[in-house]
């Protein structure tokens, strides 16, 4: 793993307070009569400590650029930068790295490992990363489950957790290797109106206190509301 970027992607000092910026994003996707413009050259940028909502309608682009800023997708033009690098270009071994240090995801279907418990889910970023010793990673991950009301249940498998609480173990787990990043997709959809409340209130209080930069993707206008700042797009751009 090259944790030396600079040979590969182009940098420059971070912007002050900005966590992720992209300028002018393109992408398209399908082939021949079915290819689809989605992205036309979309600027964005996130701020420390900032909870950013980007709403529209079903098929605008939102999530398409949600993956791009998560490096889980590669524009096709267009600068990514991450912790004052622009990333757009980095190779696979790069963009994983990358991800495992700057950004945490949480996204509508928790995606926990069902044959782990909840503390071994949490865990599995920092095992990826490999910063710290194994002790750290146990306390820090019982400190996670405890900040998401669940310090009592980190033995338990996941498919012993209730849906919200499947939830919290993931938001936990995308706070395990303290990233500046957090990019969340409809991170409630899956929720009733209560533990909706619960996820976005720990999401955005844990991540605050740490500084980080929320982004998230949503069509619930209640929570899009609760936000710091809301860019609506339409047709693969932002119109505000």
């Amino acid at each position: 793993m090259n944790n030396d970027m600079t040979t590969t992607a182009e940098t420059q000092p971070p912007s002050d307070g900005i966590a992720l910026r992209c300028e002018k994003l393109v992408r398209h996707l399908g082939e021949g009569e079915a290819r689809v413009h989605v992205l036309r050259e979309v600027s964005f940028s996130a701020r420390r400590g900032t909870v950013t909502a980007i709403v529209g309608p079903s098929g605008c682009g939102k999530s398409t650029l949600l993956y791009l800023l998560g490096l889980l997708d590669r524009p096709e033009s267009g600068e990514i930068w991450i912790g004052g690098r622009d990333v757009a270009c980095a190779d696979d071994d790069e963009r994983t790295a990358i991800r495992n240090e700057h950004i945490g995801f949480v996204f509508q279907f928790h995606f926990l490992l069902p044959e782990f418990t909840a503390l071994e889910n949490v865990m599995l970023p920092m095992h990826r990363l490999g910063r710290w010793p194994m002790a750290k990673r146990v306390d820090w991950a019982h400190h996670l489950l405890d900040a998401v009301g669940l310090g009592e249940k980190t033995h338990r498998l996941a498919t012993q957790l209730s849906g919200g609480e499947q939830q919290r173990v993931a938001i936990a787990r995308a706070l395990a290797n303290q990233p500046s990043i957090i990019l969340a997709d409809e991170p409630t959809g899956n929720l009733d109106v209560k533990n909706s409340a619960v996820v976005f209130d720990l999401l955005t209080r844990l991540a605050k206190e740490n500084g980080q930069a929320i982004t998230l993707v949503t069509h619930n206008p209640e929570i899009a509301t609760r936000c710091d700042s809301v860019r609506t797009m339409r047709d693969g751009a932002f119109i505000d």
